[in-house]
């Protein structure tokens, strides 16, 4: 039977990292409060530097420890949120519907990822603030559904306060990344088998030179 892969804890099957990045004040601190404790505050604290939550969730059968960072928007503190960018598995891009600039820093913070995040890391775009009235939305729905179709990605529209979607977006990218750790596990076995294999047959014509060989 194969060894359980390296991830593998008594209490978890699989650990994943999460990272909330955006501008200031698009909301990523209450998204991650109200995902992790069920909570929404009014107050506004700017996150200084970097904070993170811990939630285990369950998923097709498998437990799930989701460690989700919350990055701090300012320029100031950019240079040390970038030294999350490599360790993360997954990457919510915020943005504040009603605030237009937030939404058109989005490409600024992919540009981020590329140069920062690893290669097949999985990025979900999320426009928070949802509940807020019409009149004070300047980025519909359409528009934020074509960005993320530009960068072939999913997108979400969520609200801190009213909880809308928040489940739904930790989970759905939870569920994207843990499908893609088990397909580089299924994909890592027969790989081992087949060189195995290989080096068997590779003695066994040794062993047939050496003998004829030798005879």
């Amino acid at each position: 039977m194969a060894a359980p892969p390296a991830r593998a804890r008594a209490d978890y099957d699989y650990l994943i990292k999460l990272l909330l990045i955006g501008d200031s004040g698009v909301g990523k601190s209450c998204l991650l409060l109200r995902f992790s404790d069920g909570s929404f505050t009014t107050s506004f604290i700017t996150t200084i530097g970097i904070d993170f939550k811990i939630r285990t969730i369950e998923l097709d059968g498998k437990r799930i420890k989701l460690q989700i960072w919350d990055t701090a928007g300012q320029e100031r503190f950019r240079t040390i949120t970038t030294a999350y960018y490599r360790g993360a598995m997954g990457i919510l891009l915020v943005y504040d519907v009603t605030d237009e600039s937030s939404f058109n820093n989005i490409r600024n913070w992919i540009r981020n990822i590329e140069q920062h995040a690893s290669d097949n890391v999985n990025k979900i775009l999320v426009g928070n603030k949802a509940d807020m009235d019409e009149s004070k939305r300047a980025v519909p729905k359409s528009k934020g559904q074509a960005l993320a179709d530009e960068y072939g990605i999913k997108f979400f529209e969520t609200s801190a306060k009213t909880n809308l979607n928040v489940e739904e977006v930790f989970f759905s990218i939870a569920k994207d990344i843990k499908q893609r750790l088990a397909d580089t596990d299924a994909k890592a076995e027969p790989q081992t088998i087949k060189m195995n294999q290989s080096d068997q047959g590779a003695g066994t014509s040794q062993a047939t030179q050496k003998s004829a060989c030798c005879g």
